[in-house]
């Protein structure tokens, strides 16, 4: 298989006083938005609402009874990886809520290191940066990551196992993969939602691995293996529920009340009007469009931007499915949950416009004019779209941090949907606000850090500029 199949991964040497400076510099922008989000997230939540107590309480159960129950008699409808993470985090560091959501925090940091690495992978040092950035600035991650729920802990594993698994077909490794589906079955274990990176990872594994029917039964057989082990044992070994009991979550057969008129608008409104923000839509469709105006562009993201939206796609399609089409409640009040697994794939979208209006700067100066105008426009309405949509959302994080109450409309005038309550929101002013503003400033002075080159050559080019001018 070719090397260039992928972009190689950055800084692989032994880390030496050397090559320090080069990591930092490499690394600087991821740090900073590392730093920022904890910053910010302090000061945002925790949310609470039934379903973070009912999982807190299995979490303590855990403690108590070795199993997951809430109330001290019912064994939680979850897998139970994610309860027993929990209880051993308590159990070391003490049991509280606050605690717990800490720890969620923590797995919100993790999805954002590895998106970042994901779209390093798979497109590019700019598409990972900017990925990182648009991902954990979205109020969608953020509310998420300070819930103590365990849907963030599956995503983090559910992109752990994408990475590797990425990683494997990239360098033809039986090991790695296998590993990746270790990860897997701890995803799987923890939550449902996580069989959804089955299909940027299939994807993958179909269009690079050579097609020899053995060797593919061999992958994956031993990448399904651990997952089956793990909900056998668990469902008929140690509860006794059997194996249907998979899918015998209340979420599959509690429906709507019947004043309630389901609308599959409702997943477009949580998206446009809380998860992400018209900007972020629009950089992801002209992502999508200006993927198509140049050969080089198009042969170049084709197959990353069709994995990401087809993964988008599926996930929205079968939230719809669930929440109209069969009437169900819960998938369609908890469209943030339900559908929190197309979030990186969103990310990255949006971010490969950035990549594609850096091609499109270099590509117009070959082209006749026209085009070339064209391009420009194109490649300046790009950056300023992914910009927009990161300063919207930083707007309205910061405004949810004042709120104690949120709820997650499934129409804009239907008073119905999921929420969500902040039992220490801060005030406008106040130096909690001072505190997380400076977390944004922060993050964001990667965007400097990352683009200083060609600060540094329009500096540069200014003062030579004013030198002829006045010399």
């Amino acid at each position: 298989m070719s090397t260039q199949i992928f972009p190689e991964h950055p800084i692989k040497q032994r880390f030496t006083k050397s090559n320090f400076k080069k990591t930092f510099s490499e690394y600087y922008p991821l740090l900073s938005i590392l730093i920022g989000f904890v910053i910010v997230a302090i000061f945002l939540g925790p949310y609470n609402n039934g379903d973070t107590a009912w999982e807190y309480e299995a979490a303590t159960g855990v403690l108590e009874y070795g199993l997951p129950y809430a109330n001290g008699a019912y064994l939680i409808d979850q897998p139970p990886i994610g309860f027993y993470i929990q209880a051993l985090f308590f159990k070391i560091f003490g049991l509280s809520f606050e605690k717990g959501t800490l720890l969620v925090m923590f797995f919100g940091l993790g999805c954002i290191v590895l998106v970042h690495e994901i779209g390093r992978l798979i497109y590019n040092k700019v598409t990972g940066y900017f990925a990182a950035l648009l991902f954990a600035f979205s109020p969608w991650h953020l509310i998420l990551s300070r819930s103590f729920l365990i849907d963030t802990q599956c995503l983090f594993f559910s992109l752990l196992s994408l990475m590797f698994g990425i990683m494997a077909i990239r360098r033809s490794s039986f090991r790695l993969f296998v590993l990746s589906g270790i990860i897997f079955a701890v995803a799987f274990t923890t939550k449902l939602y996580a069989i959804f990176v089955l299909i940027p990872l299939a994807a993958f594994f179909f269009y690079y691995r050579i097609r020899r029917i053995w060797s593919t039964l061999k992958w994956w057989v031993a990448f399904a293996l651990p997952v089956i082990l793990t909900s056998l044992i668990w469902y008929i070994a140690i509860t006794e529920q059997g194996i249907k009991s998979i899918i015998m979550h209340t979420d599959f057969y509690i429906q709507s009340p019947l004043c309630v008129e389901s609308s599959y608008f409702f997943i477009a409104n949580f998206v446009i009007n809380y998860g992400l923000g018209w900007f972020f839509v629009d950089a992801i469709l002209l992502s999508l469009i200006i993927g198509l105006v140049d050969r080089w562009l198009l042969g170049k993201f084709i197959l990353f931007d069709m994995v990401c939206i087809t993964t988008i796609m599926v996930v929205l399609g079968i939230d719809a499915y669930l929440g109209v089409t069969l009437n169900l409640k819960a998938p369609y009040l908890n469209a943030i949950k339900y559908c929190y697994q197309a979030l990186p794939f969103f990310a990255l979208l949006a971010a490969s416009l950035m990549s594609k209006s850096f091609a499109l700067f270099s590509l117009a100066k070959t082209r006749k004019k026209l085009y070339k105008t064209i391009m420009l426009i194109l490649a300046s309405v790009g950056s300023v779209l992914v910009i927009a949509a990161l300063l919207y959302n930083l707007y309205f994080t910061n405004l949810f941090s004042t709120w104690d109450y949120i709820i997650f409309r499934v129409e804009p005038n239907v008073n119905w949907g999921y929420s969500l309550f902040n039992s220490v929101p801060i005030s406008v002013g106040s130096l909690q606000m001072t505190v997380q503003n400076i977390g944004f400033i922060f993050a964001l002075s990667g965007i400097l850090w990352f683009n200083r080159g060609i600060i540094r050559r329009f500096l540069l080019k200014a003062k030579e500029t004013h030198r002829n001018e006045h010399g």
